[in-house]
């Protein structure tokens, strides 16, 4: 099949072997790559019941038939395997200038399992695989780690990933970075790759797969350049990027402060995109092909951190310390995200699980030195976390572990395990559904659902219609991560473009209702895997704070409305009362 080599690459670390293998052509059609085929391979590859942390779950790395292409928003790659944070479905996606290369080694898919007996760095090209010792590796910081594994190759075009600290130390949520500051950020895929002793990948190759039709692909393209010429969402991505929504998110009450109690923080102005904008020497930066540019290179330009640059803040980042932790100097938020990308750290995670911890602390339950809108107590608190030190050994195991061993289970704030992003469900209540029913936690980028409620396409509060327009979304999104495209395009890539773009890169010939139907299946199959891993209807709820502890203005989410989308959201699913697919059709 076009946009695909059909081939996979299987690498075991306990043997320091490697082969390839043949992917059917009917399991491309049906699953595509990136999300689709992760999730296959996921079902064929992990038994239930295998340890996160343990050398049966495996690694598996995926691209799409619109990685490597001259579509904007491809150059990702796709990252999968049982969560160490939450038990369930994996997943993390990422951006920057990896997924080109590796889509020239000749390989839709690495699955990596078993367990290396020494720090390991695998060297994977369209020659083949080669096994290096990683020792002078361990230990370092992921930007020191990027750089060396890349010499270590050598080589102008080599990609590389790596982990920090936080991964070699199994931090449950420590994620695995490239380019520096590009992040697979949630669910724990580092500590998956610190936990087979791999330090770090590089990618390199030379090939390159048959699209069905160049031409068509081109012209739909010409037409995407035109269409978002003048569009004001991506104006707002090229001037601001993605802290235009601080001022949003405030103005609407749904920014989540001081660990959740509070949906606006006194003195937010000081982190918005204006004044990101106004105040640092900002570079826009796109990963290619893309014509978005919502990157910042931010560089601090006066103060004790002047000089210090990374691309971002990004949204997240400033709503977890920044919202969560009180912290209202932008520059600090600076500091704090280089700290993260240093040590490999999720950093919805890891702020998350400081401002539990301090507030932890005000009730006394917590024996930590660190109050909100503390830098440097925080910063304190991330090295011990990504190095296992003191309080942050209980911290490095997440927030439901941390929150159970310390009697807290009704103040935390997470879904499976996993913390939410920044949009505060007792506002926009289609959010806590997403949150909920999402297969990796609380995920704000399964569907993105903030979007529609905040630009009006549906009311927050409603719950007639919530779960169809949020299955719609959640549908279309699971396209874009088979392809892989970035979550951004939303606005201007939909169904009828997806359907020229798979076409045009695999020559299927799908309509809408087949390629409607293919994401069913995909979804279906990550619920699958769930319920194979021990998944119920019970793990598909909120956390009682936001059914019971109302916002400053009011706000709830009345648990009736929530109960009522979800059972509404199994039925159009097809599934059952208790949540379980009837076909993956």
């Amino acid at each position: 099949m076009k946009g695909f080599y059909g081939r996979l690459l299987r690498v075991d670390l306990s043997t320091r072997e490697w082969q390839v293998e043949e992917i059917p052509d009917e399991v491309l059609a049906a699953y595509l790559g990136g999300k689709g085929l992760g999730t296959y391979l996921m079902l064929q590859n992990i038994p239930p019941g295998a340890d996160p942390l343990g050398p049966q779950n495996c690694l598996i790395f995926t691209t799409g038939p619109a990685t490597g292409t001259a579509m904007p928003g491809s150059n990702r790659f796709g990252v999968f395997a049982r969560s160490p944070l939450t038990g369930f479905y994996g997943e993390s996606y990422s951006g920057g200038n990896v997924g080109a290369v590796m889509k020239k080694t000749g390989y839709d898919a690495v699955v990596i399992q078993g367990r290396a007996d020494r720090p390991t760095l695998l060297e994977i090209s369209d020659k083949g695989v080669a096994f290096r010792d990683a020792t002078k590796l361990w230990g370092l910081d992921c930007y020191a780690a990027e750089d060396m594994a890349l010499a270590e190759v050598g080589g102008k075009d080599a990609q590389a990933v790596v982990i920090g600290p936080a991964g070699e130390n199994l931090v449950r949520y420590a994620c695995i970075e490239n380019n520096y500051w590009r992040s697979a950020g949630r669910t724990g895929m580092g500590a998956v790759m610190g936990s087979k002793k791999l330090k770090a990948i590089v990618f390199h190759g030379k090939v390159s797969c048959e699209l069905a039709d160049p031409a068509g692909l081109k012209q739909y393209l010409t037409e995407l350049t035109q269409k978002a010429k003048d569009n004001p969402g991506v104006l707002g991505y090229r001037k601001y990027g993605t802290p235009q929504m601080v001022s949003l998110m405030n103005s609407v009450g749904a920014f989540p402060a001081r660990y959740w109690s509070r949906g606006t923080l006194p003195g937010w102005e000081s982190l918005t995109g204006d004044y990101l904008v106004e105040n640092f020497e900002v570079q826009p930066r796109a990963c290619r092909p893309c014509l978005l540019i919502c990157g910042k290179l931010t560089r601090v330009t006066r103060g004790r951190h002047k000089g210090l640059a990374v691309e971002g803040p990004e949204y997240e980042t400033i709503y977890s310390f920044g919202g969560l932790c009180c912290i209202k100097d932008l520059a600090e938020i600076v500091y704090l995200n280089d700290l993260c990308d240093r040590l490999g750290l999720d950093t919805i995670s890891a702020g998350n699980m400081v401002a539990f911890a301090i507030t932890a602390a005000e009730k006394g339950v917590l024996d930590v030195d660190v109050k909100y809108g503390d830098v440097e107590g925080v910063a304190k608190m991330l090295h011990q976390i990504a190095r296992r030190e003191g309080v942050g050994d209980l911290l490095a195991e997440g927030i439901r572990t941390a929150a159970e061993k310390l009697g807290l289970g009704d103040l935390a704030i997470h879904v499976k395990g996993m913390e939410p992003a920044g949009y505060d469900p007792r506002v926009l209540h289609g959010m806590g559904l997403s949150y909920a029913t999402s297969p990796r936690g609380a995920c704000h980028l399964r569907a993105t659902f903030y979007k529609p409620e905040l630009a009006g396409l549906i009311d927050p509060k409603t719950t007639e219609g919530k779960a169809e327009l949020l299955i719609d979304y959640e549908d279309r999104l699971a396209i874009y991560d088979a392809l892989i495209l970035c979550r951004f395009y939303r606005d201007l890539v939909l169904w009828e473009d997806l359907v020229r773009l798979v076409n045009a890169t695999t020559g299927l010939g799908v309509d809408e209702g087949q390629l409607r139907r293919m994401a069913k299946r995909i979804v279906s199959a990550t619920r699958q895997f769930n319920i194979q891993q021990g998944l119920t209807r019970d793990d598909d709820i909120l956390p009682p704070r936001f059914f019971k502890e109302p916002l400053e203005n009011g706000d709830v989410l009345p648990e009736e409305n929530f109960s009522q989308m979800l059972a509404d959201y199994y039925r159009l699913r097809g599934w059952d009362e208790q949540g379980r697919p009837v076909s993956r059709e």
